[in-house]
């Protein structure tokens, strides 16, 4: 199939293009800059110049493909719901554009939205349309394509890592290296589940591939990995000291971030390996965070 990819120069598009590749499949990846259509170019995929907030590029290049993953988001916290409602409008033109025709398109959200409550186990076939997290809205975007025939499917991440970038734990170590310690709070035993990059990206292929309209997945190898497991590891690569923190203190150490690092995050993935065949083997969590290149250490 010839698919049309969001996102296709960042962080997981770029290992996504590679494994879509791989199985056979071309790729049309959206850019803004002539730098990312040479990295697109030089690994064997064609560039579709666009950006998600110009919703007439994103219609031609999906109008013009098989299939559509949709990965792209604007991860600027400071901003976070201005970007699930730009997220909302990028999905439903993505979905108009595929409208009267069965080509897939797979949209992406957080495995948070399969949880029913505060320290729940997300699972995939949960979502609650009245759900705090603003990220709500991708899912809801969703289900109003559904809603149109659209034959649209969603990946839930979980923090996707390798040893270069972690997800949100990215920006713990950054905040452990300002500080000068790595911490966690209360008793740190909220957990967040976990994926590595190449299982994250072989989901996405199986997703587009075996496509079931209206199927929730959950890129998730590991179940939960507690915060106080994930402080301790940093703490060790980077040879800093390791604490507990108190609510009070947490909000001052890890500023925007105190928001996440008390929250549990653990999802399932039984059904998406029962339905997809996924098999995740990539290293697990901690095991990367051991190998933080030398230019994150102390």
């Amino acid at each position: 199939m010839r698919i049309f990819l969001t996102g296709a120069t960042g962080f997981i598009g770029t290992e996504i293009v590679s494994q879509l590749l791989v199985a056979g499949h071309q790729v049309v990846g959206l850019t803004r800059s002539q730098q990312g259509a040479d990295r697109l170019k030089a690994a064997g995929a064609e560039a579709h110049f666009g950006d998600i907030e110009d919703v007439d590029s994103l219609r031609r290049g999906a109008e013009a493909c098989d299939g559509v993953i949709h990965t792209a988001f604007n991860h600027d916290f400071s901003t976070f719901v201005a970007n699930c409602e730009q997220d909302r409008l990028v999905i439903q033109a993505l979905g108009d554009a595929l409208k009267g025709s069965q080509r897939p398109l797979i949209i992406t959200s957080g495995v948070g939205m399969g949880a029913a409550g505060p320290n729940q186990l997300a699972v995939e076939d949960h979502f609650n349309p009245a759900h705090p997290n603003p990220r709500k809205a991708s899912e809801l975007a969703g289900e109003a394509a559904l809603q149109k025939g659209i034959n649209v499917a969603t990946v839930r991440l979980a923090q996707v890592h390798n040893p270069i970038k972690q997800g949100l734990i990215t920006p713990l170590i950054d905040v452990a290296r300002q500080k000068g310690i790595s911490a966690w709070v209360a008793e740190g035993q909220n957990r967040w589940s976990a994926v590595h990059l190449s299982d994250a990206a072989r989901l996405y292929v199986l997703a587009l591939e075996k496509n079931t309209p209206g199927s929730r997945y959950h890129a998730v190898a590991e179940e939960g990995v507690t915060l106080r497991q994930i402080a301790e590891t940093i703490g060790h690569v980077l040879n800093l000291p390791v604490t507990r923190l108190d609510a009070v203190e947490a909000s001052a150490h890890f500023g925007w971030m105190s928001r996440f690092v008390a929250h549990d995050m653990s999802a399932s993935s039984v059904l998406t390996r029962e339905r997809l065949a996924w098999r995740p083997t990539g290293p697990g969590l901690l095991a990367d965070l051991e190998q933080l290149p030398p230019i994150t250490r102390n």
